[in-house]
């Protein structure tokens, strides 16, 4: 039986997304990919589709099952359409539920009312067919039934993720404002990284971006280290679970590094070891405790650099907290790009940042910059193409007053 899929993913990650699902398919005869939405792609197949793309989409935040879907004109319709459901097919009342719902341009008054309707419907049923009703867990659910509303229009769905797909069962603490594991992934990918190439992270913080890197050389699904949603489901399929979790192949481990980060702080740099070493990696990522201004090149072949710098506040925590932060970013910034011009000749610098006006602090011409959203966060990937003798034409160029 085919079933429709959902898989929400950051903004501006949707075209990314749809590749990696195509990678994904390949492995099946099953899954289909359809239309990209802003937030996310639409797909259909059979249920252990969504187990597959769980345990191998880094990109994804969830895989939601489409329960049902139909037209609305008030809260009442939605309630209906969720009493209709057979929800006792998929768990069962011993587990715990949570509610969910998102809207876009809807004329409905309160999405609280309409998630307390879905939810009182969901209840309902279990009531009017084993006199017992499930009980709701906000924090830990087993089942999250998330609905999604737009003028017209209401689709229900069953997450079959879980805790969302970013949480990769390694990381243990993170540092301020962590990239999330899916949003790195993504950015990896957009950037044109693949493995083999020289990858250098300079503001590594507790290394999200190295550890996806280091996974995906590993050839580690992201989904291996954690459980989901979907084993307890009520017809979970757990022997062909195993076989799509035993199907992948790890790679051989690399013998010399390509992957490598440093970071002004020793604590992030220990912090980095850690999560990396959770993350299953068992081959060397050279990180060094070293100011980003002060890099030179891991590696002899040019490769990609790929950041997130830390914002002005926390330039100024790590850095000196005597300055201002404006003019502890801006000296910060011009000596990073003094450092990027004379020592990364042949280099692609990609710098994924909320701080739009970077480029004119590096004093550089970006040669790309894509939107993207971390979280409700607007951020820009900004990429440089550091072309040799760059410094050199700079030096030249008369001196305004």
């Amino acid at each position: 039986m085919s079933h429709s899929f959902f898989c929400p993913c950051p903004r501006g990650l949707e075209a990314a997304l749809a590749e990696e699902l195509g990678e994904i398919a390949q492995q099946s005869r099953t899954l289909n990919i359809h239309n990209q939405v802003p937030g996310g792609v639409h797909c259909s197949g059979a249920l252990t589709d969504a187990y597959r793309i769980n345990l191998h989409s880094r990109i994804a935040s969830r895989v939601l099952l489409r329960i049902a879907h139909g037209s609305y004109v008030n809260e009442n319709d939605i309630y209906d359409l969720a009493l209709a459901q057979p929800w006792e097919d998929w768990f069962s009342l011993k587990h715990t539920i949570r509610v969910d719902v998102t809207a876009v341009k809807s004329p409905l008054k309160s999405l609280e009312f309409t998630t307390l309707k879905i939810k009182d419907a969901v209840c309902d049923r279990f009531r009017d067919q084993y006199s017992e009703r499930p009980s709701v867990n906000t924090k830990t659910p087993d089942m999250r039934i998330v609905g999604f509303l737009d003028a017209r229009t209401f689709t229900l769905y069953l997450d079959t993720s879980g805790e969302a797909l970013f949480k990769r069962g390694w990381r243990m603490e993170t540092g301020d404002a962590p990239l999330r594991e899916n949003l790195a992934a993504g950015l990896l990918r957009v950037a044109g990284w693949k493995p083999g190439m020289t990858l250098f992270d300079p503001m590594c913080g507790s290394g999200t971006i190295l550890a996806e890197a280091a996974q995906i050389v590993a050839g580690v699904p992201p989904g291996a280290r954690r459980n989901f949603a979907f084993e307890k489901f009520n017809d979970f399929d757990s022997a062909e679970w195993q076989a799509i979790k035993g199907s992948f192949k790890p790679n051989p481990i690399p013998t010399t590094p390509t992957i490598f980060g440093s970071d002004i702080s020793g604590d992030m740099i220990t912090m980095a070891r850690h999560n990396l070493r959770n993350a299953g990696v068992m081959f060397d990522v050279p990180l060094k405790q070293i100011e980003a201004q002060e890099v030179k090149p891991p590696a002899e072949t040019p490769g990609i650099i790929l950041t997130n710098p830390p914002y002005g506040e926390r330039i100024g925590v790590r850095g000196d907290s005597t300055q201002e932060a404006d003019e502890m970013t801006a000296a910060f910034y011009s000596a990073f790009s003094k450092t990027l011009k004379q020592r990364f000749a042949g280099w692609q610098v990609f710098l994924f940042t909320a701080d739009l006006g970077v480029p004119k602090l590096l004093r550089l011409k970006e040669s790309r910059k894509t939107p993207f959203f971390n979280g409700a966060l607007e951020c820009r990937l900004f990429r440089f193409d550091m072309v040799a003798g760059f410094n050199r034409r700079e030096e030249a160029k008369p001196k305004a007053d």
